[in-house]
């Protein structure tokens, strides 16, 4: 696995991470368990677990998308023929 986010958007990966569980099982004391709120925590602890091991995979999903190695359209037709007038 590829590092592919730096050291400031780690640190605030795990700040922000950390902010949410806190706030979350605050929550969580004054209400009942909802579907919502575990899926929030199980965002915040990927968000945490992200900043950690300093990869995204979202970002890499994103740069894999965005940035083409072999210099071709996949989206386009590309069989170029030569006409001669």
């Amino acid at each position: 696995m590829i590092q592919n986010i730096g050291i400031i958007n780690s640190m605030v990966r795990i700040t922000a991470g950390l902010s949410m569980l806190t706030f979350l099982s605050m929550q969580g004391q004054k209400q009942e368990d909802s579907f919502v709120q575990r899926m929030m925590v199980i965002i915040a602890a990927m968000k945490v677990a992200e900043g950690i091991v300093r990869y995204c995979p979202m970002t890499a999903m994103y740069d894999e998308i965005v940035y083409e190695d072999d210099g071709l359209e996949e989206d386009w037709d590309q069989e170029f023929t030569e006409e001669v007038m």
